[in-house]
């Protein structure tokens, strides 16, 4: 690694860029997924997100050394098939805006990740997302993206594996190339085959073989290909639940490997994972290629496992464990506290300890069978407990944003085990929190009632680490407690379960400290163990302690600055409505870099923290203009591997538009009223707007100056409605005419397609006809889905009536997710079913549930036009209810 000095000359590079106004705003970039015929039309040179997706943290080694407990093992393996993000689509590549989000954290039992997403509504072929390979990498694990079939119940079709198994003139199956494309340019490890689509023949099952044959002959040294047991020979789907010669052509072909490993169906009998062995055995095969597969998605740690058929008490496991969804955990959550509490149950067991294993409990825990790896096996090694969120952003214990926030990529090694608190009394509870953080948004917390009887030797990381002559261990920690026993222990591979320990003698006064510990005594030994130490002379109720850095490190390792970065640059860049900014910042960066923190420089002086990424491309999304800011300058720091060194930033600029006049925009509670009935306007004029003045024909008070006035009309009548936005600038003048309606019919205001006759362009199931949306019921999944584009549903409400609101309820309201919500649609309206009159146009909703009050409309036939059915690429429409209110 090149050596940087603090005493380089600091040159900041200032790029004045004149970004000019785009028409629409631009899309953050989204982590990949494609059909066949998308995936062979991709390259990362035509897809502008490409860059954003890659990985740039190599997949580092690991190691067992030492078990805790008497049935750990090392022969079987553990993958884990897990939806880390909620959706296919609209994944956002570089980490989202939110606390609670799946920051999975027990990498260290996982030997193989399998990113599970895909379907028939988004995409079937997916890339894990850029920041969970970073995760996986960092951890020294193997992540694969997904190839998913799916049954036709579920939107399945033949042609989709028709299209993947095509081949061209050469021979060659142009859809692996562009697997094995995009595995190597996203950087993960390989794919998972998952063919459940209906309709295959013999010849289907031979292609797919020598389809994978072809995988394996023309990947990378390294790169995995598992097949899951669900297609046999002749083409059919039937899961065998065990390798038989129905299946094994997947997995073997005399001396050629077809697949790297199996993942096995879930339905076990008596023996069949022990036939699985031996016939594995027949083919030249190690059994521990196959996983046997536990459906946890439902029941999570209530599912039931009959253990002994794949780890027979006395003997060696018959085959691998596979866990399909232990992403359970984060869906059956609320809260983060409540997420990483199953989490812990579900990968150690109830008894919460790795080393403590509850031989009769019926949920085993992933510790019993499986050891801890660990890739901390060289200097430096350091860690703030960063569990890739939170809730505020901190650089040295100091916040420098209060936005919650996700990143994968930044989260840190988090602890081995969790948790080894061994006490002669009651050991402290130990745990991640998420109000202190020295960086980033977390911290390792100790808290109880501490005295001599309970001191806790807290047991935190696994390494193999060679002691040198000037290695140290730094702690930074905080607490109010002014005397504390605290003291750092290490063990060493000669014996890991003996600890020494080293006082830390600085007081707490709730600020963070630091202290060092030299090693130098032990040089030549190798670090085993790392372990926090905590007592008191004195009872201390309510004790807590709060350690933000944990780092071993040898003193030039702290001394090396990396290079400034170089060739920073924005662009694709758009605004909206003059005062928010989406651009992509892109630079050059150097060696000895952990990650880069971005910057936005303030009149003041002061620099606001943007995000940080160990990409060398990030983007800003809806970053705000302050004020009449006529440019702004970011800024790119890097961050050496210790934390300790950063040299100075890099800065570029750019220019915004003119400071634009104010757009005048309005909405209403309701447009049809009985007389003395009270109705509220809603402002959504421009965010520029400075001040309003509405003028109300017919209503009591006629002008009003406040944002949102409620508006009293006594005399029947239809009025109009004029509002004027202002600001430095110049203002904008809306005047809808005719638009309230007071009439004494209103109180027979009522949804007039309830029960009426729907049509529609098509539908999902034949369970999800259009008739679902104009039932009444929200509940028991009724709706109407469609797929594809350019979906419509179309109400007669039997005859002419008079329109004056309508409400659509979209995913969210039904119990789906919000991604699943309507974002683009058009409503219409017309008296004989052929002409047609657009009342209302959405082009950005977000909501569960939309109202739209309009003036009165006369109409028999209401039509809603689907523009883009969901937040991100999925194309099902799901609309739950579909009314139009009227009299």
């Amino acid at each position: 690694m090149k050596k940087g000095s603090v005493f380089s000359f600091v040159f900041i590079a200032v790029l004045i860029l004149v970004l000019l106004p785009s028409q629409g705003f631009a899309s953050q970039p989204e982590s990949s997924y494609w059909y066949p015929e998308t995936l062979l039309d991709w390259s990362p040179e035509t897809d502008p997100d490409a860059r954003f997706n890659r990985s740039s943290i190599p997949l580092r080694e690991r190691e067992v050394l030492y078990t805790v407990n008497d049935t750990q093992q090392t022969d079987a393996k553990l993958v884990a098939l897990s939806a880390l993000n909620p959706n296919t689509s609209g994944v956002p590549s570089q980490g989202g805006n939110e606390f609670f989000a799946n920051t999975f954290g027990f990498w260290q039992y996982v030997d193989l990740m399998v990113y599970w997403a895909g379907s028939a509504g988004e995409g079937i072929i997916t890339p894990p997302s850029g920041d969970v390979i970073d995760a996986a990498h960092r951890n020294g694990v193997p992540i694969l993206g997904n190839v998913f079939f799916p049954p036709k119940v579920y939107g399945g079709q033949e042609e989709w594996v028709d299209k993947m198994l095509a081949r061209g003139e050469d021979g060659s199956f142009p859809a692996a190339d562009k697997l094995l494309e995009v595995a190597e340019y996203y950087g993960f490890d390989g794919w998972f085959i998952n063919q459940e689509t209906e309709g295959g023949t013999p010849e289907t099952a031979k292609d797919m073989q020598e389809f994978l044959l072809y995988l394996q002959e023309n990947k990378p040294e390294g790169m995995h290909i598992m097949w899951y047991d669900s297609m046999i020979s002749n083409g059919d789907i039937r899961w065998q639940n065990y390798l038989t010669d129905e299946n094994a052509m997947f997995f073997q072909a005399g001396n050629r490997k077809v697949a790297d490993s199996m993942f096995l169906n879930f339905w076990w009998w008596n023996h069949s994972q022990e036939r699985s062995k031996q016939k594995a055995a027949s083919l030249g095969r190690s059994p521990y290629d196959l996983y046997a597969g536990i459906d946890v998605e439902a029941n999570g740690t209530n599912t039931y496992v009959n253990w002994q058929q794949v780890f027979p008490e006395g003997g060696e496991p018959h085959t691998s464990l596979g866990i399909y969804r232990p992403d359970w955990a984060f869906k059956s959550s609320d809260t983060m506290r409540d997420f990483y509490d199953r989490e812990q149950l579900f990968w150690v067991g109830p008894s919460r300890n790795p080393a403590k294993v509850d031989e009769h409990a019926e949920w085993k825990g992933m510790a019993t069978y499986f050891p801890e790896k660990t890739v901390i096996n060289e200097l430096p090694f350091v860690t703030h407990f960063n569990t890739g969120s939170g809730q505020f952003f901190a650089i040295n214990g100091k916040t420098k944003s209060d936005a919650s926030w996700n990143n994968r990529s930044l989260q840190d090694l988090l602890p081995t085990w969790r948790w080894m608190a061994e006490s002669g009394g009651t050991p402290l509870t130990v745990d991640f929190d998420w109000g202190e953080s020295f960086y980033g948004g977390s911290s390792l917390k100790l808290s109880g009632d501490l005295s001599k009887e309970n001191a806790t030797n807290v047991k935190l990381y696994k390494t193999n680490l060679l002691i040198e002559k000037d290695t140290e261990i730094q702690l930074t920690y905080k607490t109010p407690v002014k005397k504390h026993g605290l003291k750092v222990g290490i063990s060493f591979l000669d014996d890991p379960d003996e600890f020494i320990f080293f006082d830390l003698k600085k007081q707490g006064d709730h600020e963070w400290v630091t202290e060092k510990v030299k090693l130098k005594k032990h040089k030549g030994k190798q670090i085993a163990a790392i372990s926090l130490y905590v007592e008191s002379d004195q009872r201390i109720t309510d004790y807590h302690l709060y350690v933000g850095e944990l780092k071993i490190s040898n003193k030039h390792d702290n001394q090396q600055v990396p290079p400034e970065v170089t060739k920073v640059k924005v662009s694709n860049h758009s605004f909206e409505d003059g005062i928010y900014a989406d651009l992509s910042l892109e630079w050059t960066g150097g060696e000895n870099v952990r990650h880069y923190e971005v910057y936005r420089q303030l009149a003041s002086g002061e620099k606001q923290f943007l995000g940080a990424t160990p990409n060398n491309v990030y983007y800003l999304s809806k970053l705000k203009r302050v004020g009449k800011e006529e440019a702004t300058t970011l800024e790119v720091v890097p961050v050496s591997e210790t934390f300790a060194s950063r040299p100075s930033g890099t800065r570029v600029t750019f220019e915004w538009p003119p400071y634009p006049k104010p757009r005048a925009d309005f909405s209403v509670s309701q447009t049809v009223a009985a007389p003395g009935e009270s109705i509220q306007f809603f402002n959504h004029s421009s965010e520029v707007t400075e001040s309003v003045e509405w003028t109300f024909e017919g209503g009591q008070p006629n002008r009003s100056d406040e944002l949102n006035p409620v508006i009293v009309y006594q005399e029947e009548g239809t009025y109009s409605v004029k509002l004027v936005a202002k600001n430095s600038e110049g203002e904008d003048v809306l005047i809808r005419e005719n638009f309230v309606t007071i009439t004494e019919e209103a109180a027979r205001m009522t949804n007039l397609a309830l029960q009426k006759k729907a049509t529609a362009s098509g539908q999902c199931a034949s369970s999800e006809g259009p008739d679902k949306a104009v039932d009444g019921n929200v509940s028991d999944n009724s709706k109407w889905c469609a797929i594809g584009t350019n979906q419509w549903l179309q109400v007669d409400l039997g005859e002419v009536y008079t329109i004056a609101k309508f409400v659509l309820k979209h995913a969210e309201a039904g119990g789906e997710p919000a991604a699943f919500n309507t974002k683009a649609y058009t409503i219409e309206t017309s008296i004989n079913g052929e002409s047609w009159k657009p009342v209302v146009e959405v082009v950005n909703n977000t909501k569960a549930t939309s109202e739209h009050s309009i003036p009165l409309e006369s109409a028999r036939y209401v039509r809603l036009l689907i523009d883009q059915p969901t937040q991100g690429g999925d194309q099902a429409a799901r609309i739950y209810e579909f009314e139009a209110h009227g009299f």
